[in-house]
C-alpha cells in the first residue's frame, strides 16, 4: 500500500513471494481514520466500518489489494456518492426513451443507420498539479469513452477555466501555479495530444475569475459515430469470454488517481500527488483507435470498456456483472513499464492508452491478429466466471477475492444542503458609462470576452476532413469566434451534427438556479445560431467540497435549474461527469456547470454562420429582452449590485423554435448568440 507514516502497524504480512498485507480494521475511529487518510483511498470511517463489517461477515481481514479496489470503486469520482441523489431526481429521467445506451459514453440515433457517442468530462486536478500532461491525458480519456461504445472519435471540445492571467507572481498561493502557466499547459496538452491523435477540437471556452487562482477547471469532451451494427456494450458476453487487456503498458503512473480527483487540493499536493497524474501517448492511442475499431466491425469480440479511473480494479468486475457474472484474472499476466510493482499497484495503476476486450476463446487469435497488424501489446489476464465475484491473483498466490455487487455497489449519500441566498434588495444597477466608447473598449478587451484566436489557432479543427462550419467564421483574414461547429460525420451524407459547448461561472456564482438555467439555454441558443435542432447534451458540474452544505445547495440549484429547460425542449443528458473538491484552504471556485450540446443539422449545406454577409441587410435583436446585470462583464468592470437576469422558458423555447424555422426557410443569412459582453459584443 502507500506507506505513509505509521500506515505498516494496521498491517500484518501474508506469507508470499512479494510484498502481500492482511489490513487490521478493528481499532477505532480515530484508528480508521489514520488508515483512509495514510493508504491514500480516501476511505471515511463510516465507509471502513460498512468494509469492517462485510469482511467479519466473511471471517476474514481484508487484504491491502482489496481495500485499494473498495477505495477506487467507492470514491467521489467513481460512485458518485454525493450527487447521485440530485442526477436521478432531475436529470437521468430525461428523454430517457430516446436513449439508446448509457455507458462511458451516451449513445443517441443520428440517422436510420447510424449513432452518435458523446460526453464530457473533468481533468481538474491532475491540470492543476501538472497542466501540459494533466490536459492531454483528460483528451486521450474522454476519446477511449466514446471509442468502447464502438463509436470513431470524431471531435472534440474543451472548456477551459482559470485566474487571473495578470495576477501578480508574488501573491500565488504556496503550492499553486501561475494562471498564465497554467493555461499555457493546458492548451499545449490538449493542442499536442488533440492533433497527433487526428481528432478536430471543434468547440471550447476559456473563462476567467479570481476564485479559480488555486484550481484551474479543464473540462474535455468528445463525440463519435458508428453505424448501429457497429454498436458495443460495456460488458461481456459470457461465461468463459477472455479478459484481452491491449494498448499501453501498465505502471505506477495514474496511482489514486481518481481518490486524488475526490479530495481538496492544498500546498502539498503537488509533491503528495504527482504521481496520480498519467503519462499520455497519442502515438500509441492513434493506432488502437483503428484496432479497436477493426476487430467490433468484425464481431471478433463481445464486449469492451476503457480503463479510465481506477484501472483494472473497476474495469474488469464493471464489464462482469453488468452482464450478470463475475471475473477471475492473473495480475503477473498485465504487461509492465517497470519491474518490480507490487500487486496493488498493478490493479489499481490509471496508466492511459488501454482498453479491456471481452473474447471468445475462438476468436482470440483472430483479435491478436489485428492487434499485431497495429503493433499493439495485447495480453490475455483473465476470463469471465458464473459467480457474481471478482477473484485476483500474482505469482500463483490469491490476492483479492470481492462480492462484485458490494464492490460495485458503492455508498450513496443524501448529505445536508444550504442554499444560499446571493442577492439582497432593492438592487443597485451599475451606473451608465459617461463615455459609451471607452466602456466598449473594456468590455472587449475583458478577459471573458477578448480574442481566443491564439488558442483555436493551435488546434487542427479540420483534420478528418469532416468540419463543415468551423470554430472561426468569417473572410480569411477577418474570422471571429462562432458560436458551434459542424461535422458531416458520415461519408456521402449531408446530414451533420452540430456541436456547442455552454458555460457561465459568473452567473452561477450570482445566482446557482438561474444560471444553471443559462448554461444549457446558452449551448442551445449556441446550436440553434446556425441551425442546428438541439438533439442532447452531456452534462460536467464542477464545484467545492460536498460535504459542505453551502457547497452542495450550489449544485442542487444549478442541476434544477438545467432540469428545468431540458424539460421544456425534452433534451435527454445520456452521459456526464461530476467534479467535486475543487476547493483549497482559500475557498472553492465559483459553481461551475458545463455542458456539451449536439443538434442534428439536416443539411449542413443550409447552415449559417455569424459573419454579417451584405450591406443592406436588416439586423434585427431577435427574442426578449431580461432586466438584470449581475454576472454579466459590465458589472463586473463597473461594479454595482443588481438581479440575475431570469429566463421566460415558454418565451425562449418559442424564440428558438421560430428562430429554427426562419432559417429552414433561408429567411436568416448571419446569426450570433448574445452572450458575454451583451448585443454590442455580438453585432461588433
Amino acid at each position: 500500500m502507500a506507506q505513509k507514516g505509521g500506515l505498516a502497524k494496521y498491517m500484518e504480512r501474508i506469507e508470499a513471494p512479494f510484498p502481500f498485507y492482511s489490513v487490521e480494521l478493528s481499532g477505532n475511529d480515530s484508528t480508521l481514520k489514520a488508515i483512509g487518510q495514510e493508504s491514500g483511498t480516501g476511505l471515511s470511517v463510516e465507509e471502513l466500518k460498512t468494509i469492517r463489517a462485510h469482511f467479519h461477515s466473511e471471517g476474514r481481514k481484508p487484504t491491502d489489494v482489496e481495500l485499494q479496489s473498495l477505495g477506487q470503486a467507492w470514491s467521489e469520482h467513481c460512485c458518485y456518492k454525493s450527487s447521485k441523489v440530485f442526477l436521478k431526481e432531475h436529470l437521468l429521467h430525461l428523454g430517457e426513451d430516446r436513449i439508446l445506451d448509457r455507458g462511458d459514453a451516451g449513445v443517441m440515433e443520428f440517422d436510420k443507420d447510424h449513432v452518435y457517442a458523446l460526453r464530457i468530462e473533468s481533468h481538474n486536478h491532475p491540470s492543476a498539479v501538472e497542466p501540459y500532461g494533466g490536459a492531454a491525458t483528460g483528451i486521450g480519456g474522454i476519446i477511449r469513452d466514446v471509442l468502447c461504445m464502438g463509436a470513431q472519435p470524431v471531435a472534440l471540445v474543451d472548456p477551459l477555466f482559470f485566474g487571473p492571467l495578470n495576477h501578480p507572481h508574488d501573491d500565488i498561493p504556496a503550492g499553486t501555479k501561475h494562471p498564465t502557466y497554467l493555461m499555457n499547459g493546458v492548451v499545449s496538452g490538449i493542442r499536442d495530444y488533440g492533433n497527433r491523435v487526428g481528432i478536430p477540437t471543434v468547440s471550447g471556452g476559456v473563462y476567467f475569475h479570481d476564485l479559480y487562482l488555486g484550481n484551474c477547471i479543464v473540462n474535455v469532451g468528445c463525440v463519435g459515430i458508428a453505424p448501429k451494427s457497429r454498436l458495443f456494450k460495456n460488458r461481456v458476453g459470457g461465461v468463459g469470454d477472455l479478459y484481452l487487456l491491449v494498448g499501453g503498458y501498465t505502471g505506477r503512473d495514474g496511482i489514486h488517481g481518481v481518490t486524488f480527483a475526490s479530495a481538496e487540493l492544498d500546498e502539498r499536493s503537488e509533491e503528495d500527488s504527482r504521481g496520480a497524474v498519467q503519462l499520455g501517448d497519442p502515438i500509441t492511442k492513434e493506432p488502437l483507435i483503428h484496432a479497436v475499431l477493426e476487430v467490433a466491425q468484425r464481431k471478433l469480440i463481445t464486449g469492451m470498456k476503457d480503463l479510465g479511473g481506477g484501472g483494472l480494479s473497476c474495469v474488469v468486475g464493471e464489464m462482469a456483472l453488468h452482464a450478470g457474472y463475475g471475473a477471475e484474472v492473473d495480475l503477473a499476466q498485465v504487461h509492465l513499464k517497470e519491474e518490480g510493482m507490487a500487486p496493488w499497484e498493478i490493479w489499481v495503476s490509471e496508466s492511459q492508452e488501454r482498453m479491456m476486450l471481452s473474447v471468445k476463446e475462438e476468436n482470440l487469435q483472430s483479435v491478436l491478429e489485428v492487434m499485431s497488424l497495429y503493433d499493439i501489446e495485447a495480453r490475455v489476464i483473465g476470463k469471465v466466471i458464473p459467480e457474481k465475484r471478482v477473484k485476483a491473483s500474482f505469482a500463483g498466490v490469491p490476492i483479492l477475492d470481492l462480492d462484485l455487487e458490494f464492490l460495485t455497489g458503492g455508498p450513496e449519500y443524501c448529505r445536508p444542503y444550504d442554499v444560499q441566498k446571493r442577492v439582497t434588495l432593492p438592487a443597485k444597477p451599475p451606473a451608465p458609462p459617461l463615455h459609451l466608447k471607452d466602456a466598449m473598449y473594456k468590455v472587449l478587451s475583458h478577459l471573458d470576452v477578448c480574442d481566443r484566436e491564439w488558442v483555436i489557432r493551435q488546434y487542427d479543427h479540420e483534420v478528418r476532413g469532416n468540419t463543415v462550419i468551423k470554430p472561426l467564421q468569417g473572410k480569411l483574414g477577418m474570422a471571429s469566434h462562432g458560436d458551434a461547429s459542424v461535422i458531416a460525420p458520415v461519408n456521402g451524407s449531408n446530414r451533420g451534427l452540430a456541436i456547442a459547448v455552454g458555460a457561465n461561472p459568473k452567473m452561477c456564482l450570482a445566482d446557482p438556479h438561474r444560471g444553471g438555467m443559462s448554461v444549457l439555454a446558452a449551448a442551445i441558443q449556441n446550436l440553434v445560431s446556425l441551425g442546428g435542432c438541439p438533439d442532447s447534451f452531456s452534462n460536467c458540474p464542477n464545484f467545492g467540497n460536498p460535504e459542505k452544505p453551502d457547497r452542495l445547495g450550489d449544485f442542487y440549484q444549478v442541476v434544477r435549474g438545467i432540469s428545468e429547460v431540458a424539460n421544456v425542449f425534452d433534451l435527454p443528458t445520456p452521459s456526464g461527469n461530476v467534479s467535486f473538491y475543487n476547493e483549497t484552504p482559500a475557498g472553492a471556485i465559483p459553481p461551475t456547470p458545463v455542458v456539451m450540446a449536439v443538434g442534428i443539422v439536416e443539411d449542413v449545406n443550409r447552415c449559417i454562420t455569424s459573419d454579417l454577409k451584405k450591406e443592406g441587410n436588416i439586423i434585427m435583436l431577435f427574442g426578449k429582452q431580461s432586466a438584470g446585470l449581475n454576472g454579466s462583464v459590465y458589472q463586473d468592470l463597473f461594479g454595482g449590485s443588481d438581479m440575475a437576469p431570469d429566463l421566460d422558458l415558454a418565451v425562449f423555447k418559442n424564440t428558438v423554435t421560430s428562430l429554427l424555422k426562419l432559417i429552414k426557410m433561408g429567411a436568416v443569412v448571419s446569426c450570433h448568440d448574445v452572450s458575454a459582453g451583451g448585443f454590442a459584443t455580438a453585432l461588433m
